[in-house]
């Protein structure tokens, strides 16, 4: 390979992925990698399933694209009635992108537009968390609160503002901008709302549970019905974000599920196309879809949105979900794998937390339990797991700074649902294993 790539992957030369089925991933060299990962948390119906490549090329033969401007086609008519029939809203309407950060700034889009038209245009500011992510691009960059991320653009972004984000497991340390309780939180994000001024918060943005940048942190219990009874008193829009979440990670349909919220705007990407298709949506109750078409319309698009081809995909998954009772899997296959996590990993000196729901399962690392140490950041000790695993043949996916903004270490474990139980095994005793042999170099 040349190498004219601009290259996300932390080894100079990444392997070059040939093949998958399942949960595999195979190299040029034939070397096999259990994805622990799902990719980057997105393959839930699992590698390599030609009916998903047949519904593509299909649909491709019939017509691969129309510009949404002039076209609206059957297969994104189509998906849009089956997917209404899972989202937790009433009579949903959707807005198709092409990825996770083009629908967070749909959603934001979306928001402000929906104020407007109620006669709100004096509501402006957008509310999210601290150790948050919802995407790379400036608008949803500027939404997260991931500080590392943020750092190098700090000059651009600065115009959303940030709540403490509900980690109950590092509540209260320095530097951690983590509260534990709902009452908390709840009061936190009331107060911030009065202090933006009367009527000038347009939407509150939150992952149900937090992926990447805490590692499957769910809130306390009460949170969500505390928040959204915060954000409908002040006329505030709650805007779930669901790119990790959805379409069964947790164990349900949308993370929103597990404390029957039903928000006004979800966005959603990963998982809705099992990576089969760059794919995304932000989605509108009836309510915010009827009040944007009363107040004149939509102002917003993007050349590859509402694309047929990525419709079909995304159709296909839905149905194979569906069909396979995949959502369900997730929940049992969850509970089977933190079940030999704790097994393998209890009492492990450097394992602080195990949690998740689903297949979204987190592990915390720290160099000391009792007082929740992390490492410094300069031990570099989630990049030595994560090689060593991928040496062995394992993918995982990792964050860090999730302590302070620069020190922590976390494994975020989102494998596929098709995963059997004998990989199960294999990924907690795989994780032990890298675990040990990264803390040994460590000395």
């Amino acid at each position: 390979m040349s190498g004219r790539v601009f290259s996300r992957a932390s080894m100079s030369r990444p392997p070059v992925a040939v093949s998958a089925q399942g949960s595999t991933i195979v190299d040029a060299d034939g070397r096999e990698y259990l994805d622990a990962a799902g990719g980057a948390i997105v393959v839930g119906i699992g590698h390599g399933r030609r009916e998903v490549a047949e519904a593509m090329a299909a649909q491709a033969g019939r017509i691969a694209y129309a510009h949404g401007s002039a076209f609206t086609t059957e297969a994104l008519e189509r998906y849009a009635v089956a997917v209404g029939e899972r989202l937790p809203m009433t009579d949903p309407a959707i807005y198709p992108v092409s990825g996770g950060s083009e629908a967070v700034e749909t959603a934001l889009k979306m928001a402000r537009a929906a104020q407007v038209a109620r006669g709100e245009a004096d509501r402006t500011v957008v509310i999210s968390r601290w150790s948050s992510y919802h995407g790379n691009t400036l608008g949803a960059l500027d939404l997260s609160g991931r500080r590392p991320l943020r750092k190098p653009y700090e000059a651009w972004l600065g115009r959303f503002e940030h709540v403490s984000a509900a980690y109950p497991y590092r509540a209260g340390e320095p530097g951690s901008n983590a509260l534990g309780t709902a009452e908390e939180l709840a009061a936190e994000l009331d107060a911030a709302i009065v202090a933006a001024g009367p009527r000038r918060v347009a939407a509150f943005v939150a992952e149900p549970i937090v992926g990447a940048t805490l590692g499957a942190v769910e809130p306390p219990e009460g949170y969500w019905p505390a928040v959204v009874e915060v954000c409908r008193r002040h006329g505030v829009l709650v805007v779930a974000d669901e790119v990790m979440t959805g379409f069964g990670r947790t164990g349900a349909w949308f993370g929103v599920d597990h404390w029957g919220v039903r928000p006004d705007i979800l966005v959603a990407a990963k998982g809705a196309t099992s990576g089969y298709w760059p794919f995304g949506f932000a989605a509108a109750s009836g309510e915010v879809y009827d009040t944007i078409r009363a107040g004149g319309g939509f102002t917003h698009g993007f050349t590859y949105s509402h694309q047929p081809t990525a419709a079909a995909v995304a159709g296909e998954v839905l149905r194979i979900l569906e069909a396979e009772s995949l959502v369900g899997a997730s929940l049992v296959k969850g509970a089977q794998l933190q079940a030999l996590l704790r097994d393998r990993l209890d009492g492990h000196p450097a394992v602080g937390d195990i949690r998740g729901r689903g297949l979204l399962v987190g592990v915390e690392l720290v160099r000391d339990r009792a007082a929740r140490t992390p490492y410094p950041r300069a031990a570099r000790l989630i990049e030595s797991v994560v090689r060593i695993a991928r040496e062995h043949g394992l993918l995982l996916y990792s964050g860090s700074g999730n302590a302070n903004g620069t020190d922590g270490d976390i494994v975020l474990l989102g494998p596929p649902f098709v995963i059997t139980e004998a990989e199960l095994a294999r990924v907690a005793d795989g994780l032990r294993e890298a675990l040990d042999a990264a803390l040994a170099g460590l000395g």
